[in-house]
């Protein structure tokens, strides 16, 4: 199984986003060392007490200068509040800079009403009742691809363009119609259980069911998907599920509205707000009940991800770490590597 991991840049206590930014370079280093195959960087709008990393387009640039060969990507760009030509044109550049290395992962998701209102490209046409973020999904692809017909009003602008390379195009949801949108459009698909695991199975069925090879060659020949995934890995069952409290605290907090009290920059603070410490994560992991974060040894994350990936048919994992301490990160990371094989750079 391929790994790879996708990054909030998470504000360290008494930091600035610099700090954040330094440290998601060297989670980046160190993925790459371990075999990782590539490292995306998240977008959220208006949590930067917690997280940094707002801007995928720009963090993007840093990470691929500061690594040598891992593919860095986004997970995600939001599209819903975005240009198709302007994604397509920066990830385009994007590619000309690090040749052969770019993914593009596109998706939606909405914030606070300001920083949607701040967002928007339009706030004088309110499109009510219209969605349109397949056509959205599309346009960036055949820009980048070149699929519009020739009278098509956008085939003839031009990309600044690496010389024999394009960023790879992942669609990233975590629902059945997200990945029914990859499908049709013949796309890579990564779909998000850390947001909403229940329907992982389901939406692998319906991206299959539904995969068409793009006409213009922007996606793979047979389907090819990734699921994303909460894991914390250390030397014990239990000593994991006690490093797992900071992202199952998170969520509630986030789910109860009490956000004031994020981030979360300890373990015994995420303890308190759960009123204990976690169970070790439950197995075997059910099609349909999967947790929306797991922990573990090496050997019981290895058998989670082996049960995750067989029942959606995929071969790849981006992981999500949540933990209160970067050492700790590097450390999950690193003992997750050792569980996949992975093979050291």
């Amino acid at each position: 199984m391929d790994a790879s991991i996708v990054d909030l840049a998470p504000m360290p206590a008494d930091g600035s986003a610099t700090e954040a930014f330094e440290r998601t370079v060297e989670r980046a280093q160190h993925a790459e060392d371990l075999g990782y195959s590539r490292f995306w960087v998240a977008e959220h709008h208006d949590f930067t007490d917690s997280v940094a990393s707002t801007t995928p387009e720009a963090l993007i640039s840093h990470v691929a200068a500061k690594t040598e060969d891992i593919r860095v990507g986004s997970g995600t760009v939001l599209l819903n509040h975005y240009s198709p030509y302007k994604v397509a044109e920066t990830f385009s550049v994007l590619d000309a800079l690090a040749p052969g290395r770019i993914d593009l992962g596109v998706g939606r998701a909405t914030g606070s009403p300001a920083s949607d209102l701040a967002l928007q490209q339009d706030r004088s046409q309110q499109r009510r009742g219209t969605d349109d973020h397949a056509e959205k999904i599309h346009e960036v692809a055949a820009h980048l691809y070149d699929g519009f017909e020739a009278d098509h009003p956008f085939s003839d602008l031009q990309l600044a363009r690496a010389a024999e390379t394009i960023p790879d195009v992942w669609v990233l949801g975590s629902s059945p119609s997200s990945a029914a949108i990859a499908g049709e459009l013949g796309l890579r698909y990564c779909f998000a259980a850390f947001i909403r695991p229940g329907p992982a199975v389901e939406a692998f069925e319906t991206y299959r069911e539904n995969f068409e090879p793009s006409s213009f060659g922007a996606g793979p020949e047979e389907p090819r998907g990734a699921i994303a995934v909460n894991v914390t890995c250390a030397p014990t069952d239990e000593e994991a599920a006690r490093l797992r409290a900071t992202a199952e605290a998170s969520h509630e907090l986030l789910r109860s509205g009490r956000v004031d009290q994020l981030p979360l920059h300890s373990v015994e603070d995420a303890i308190d707000v759960l009123g204990g410490v976690p169970d070790p994560t439950p197995m075997p992991i059910e099609p349909g009940e999967w947790p929306r974060a797991v922990s573990g040894s090496p050997e019981t994350v290895r058998e989670q991800l082996d049960q995750m990936t067989d029942q959606t048919g995929v071969e790849e994992v981006v992981i999500q770490s949540q933990l209160a301490d970067h050492e700790d990160t590097l450390r999950s990371h690193e003992l997750l590597a050792d569980a996949l094989d992975l093979t050291p750079r």
